[in-house]
């Protein structure tokens, strides 16, 4: 019985120990993040912008002004495309987002993840709208690469916005900051009138970031910037995009500006007046499987059903172009780069992933994203928002729409 015991623990020590150098493999391994399908190439630079006139009421010291860092991609002539360098994942201090300690060595190595954006090229010939792009709560702008190359490829710039003290990790004038209680607190789950109170407070914030970022992206086509967009930006044309809570910030963001064509919101659960004043613009919802976000689900517990009287709610009072959405097979963390590179069982457990494909998934939203921005911005035919079934994207449901007759 000894022996049997000792070697069926042995048998344990060299499965596991297997297991790691595994891992470890695959893990220090190169991945490719999905690759744009718009005809320009793409540019990134990176931004530190003060908002001298808000006091930001997340910051740990009073009276501090309202700092960001804010990425912005943009189209490149696919003859400019092997100029500059490629853009690192997450570059100095952004690798803090990186999973810590031994955990991450369950995840991909950021020097290894191949983004498609160069640094130090031109901007393509042409004037680009504005897309301003909000990550979730914790989350920063890096982390949905995908989503800002991709479209950035289609035509727009892509000014990726990372909340400071609300996102876990932030790198502003060279120097990292972490959230804060006032900017990402413990309370904000839940149905009960305080954490509605809170997070409607941090969206306000987040929104104002928002305007904030479109504005001085506008004020690049006179000044130019470390990459010379003089001439080339469409201020009057601007649309917000955000995941989660950084899509009930997108949605108030457009409520409060003229110049918004259209917002769309990424599996998040909606806050702010916007709830009940809805919105004029076009609106996209597209959310997981069976999120109750987008005003249609399953509801089984009063968190669900919380969500679903707040997006219906928000669906009622809009009289805008409507369009909601969900894909079978994704869940919350499937609309962040997350599902595009390697996670080791065990952590990819604990993650918001879903059984579909991470690179499917990016795909997927990709597609619908693009189909909308260029039809609320553009004017451009709707066939695939349109469709109660796609035959290229069956993994799609279409949940509602609300759209004007055809002239």
């Amino acid at each position: 019985m000894l022996t049997v015991v000792l070697v069926a623990a042995l048998a344990v020590v060299v499965l596991c120990a297997g297991y790691v150098g595994h891992v470890a493999v695959r893990s220090s391994r190169p991945v490719a993040l999905p690759s744009p399908t718009g005809r320009f190439a793409v540019g990134r630079v990176a931004y530190d912008w003060t908002d001298a006139g808000r006091t930001d009421p997340l910051a740990p010291r009073p009276g501090t002004a309202r700092e960001l860092s804010v990425w912005l991609w943009y189209p490149v002539s696919r003859a400019d495309a092997r100029r500059g360098h490629r853009a690192g994942y997450a570059p100095g201090a952004w690798s803090q987002l990186h999973f810590p300690g031994p955990v991450g060595l369950a995840e991909s190595s950021f020097d290894k993840l191949r983004t498609h954006a160069r640094e130090g090229v031109p901007v393509a010939n042409g004037r680009f709208p504005v897309v301003v792009l909000e990550p979730g709560l914790g989350f920063a702008a890096p982390q949905y690469t995908a989503i800002a190359e991709n479209l950035a490829s289609h035509g727009y710039l892509v000014a990726g916005v990372t909340p400071t003290y609300s996102a876990n990790h932030s790198v502003v004038h060279g120097r990292a900051v972490e959230a804060t209680d006032a900017g990402n607190p413990n309370d904000l789950e839940g149905t009960s009138a305080r954490a509605t109170a809170e997070a409607n407070r941090i969206v306000a914030v987040w929104a104002a970031d928002a305007r904030f970022a479109a504005r001085r992206v506008a004020a690049l086509d006179r000044s130019g910037g470390q990459v010379d967009l003089r001439g080339h930006v469409d201020a009057g044309r601007v649309a917000y995009v955000g995941h989660s809570f950084g899509g009930a910030a997108s949605l108030e963001a457009c409520r409060t500006d003229i110049a918004c064509a259209g917002a769309v919101d990424l599996d998040g659960k909606e806050f702010g007046p916007v709830v009940h004043a809805g919105l004029r613009a076009p609106l996209m919802i597209l959310g997981s499987e069976n999120s109750c976000v987008t005003g249609t689900c399953s509801a089984t517990s009063d968190q669900d059903r919380g969500d679903l009287a707040v997006a219906r709610s928000l669906l009622r009072a809009g009289t805008g172009e409507e369009y909601a959405y969900s894909i079978t097979g994704a869940r919350h963390f499937n609309f962040t780069d997350y599902g595009a590179y390697y996670l080791a069982r065990p952590l990819r457990a604990l993650l918001a992933l879903g059984p579909i494909d991470g690179h499917r998934a990016l795909t997927v939203q990709n597609a619908y994203l693009v189909a909308f921005l260029d039809h609320a911005v553009h004017g451009s035919a709707r066939p695939l928002l349109t469709a109660s079934r796609s035959t290229s994207f069956p993994e799609v449901r279409a949940l509602s729409r609300r759209v004007p007759p055809s002239p």
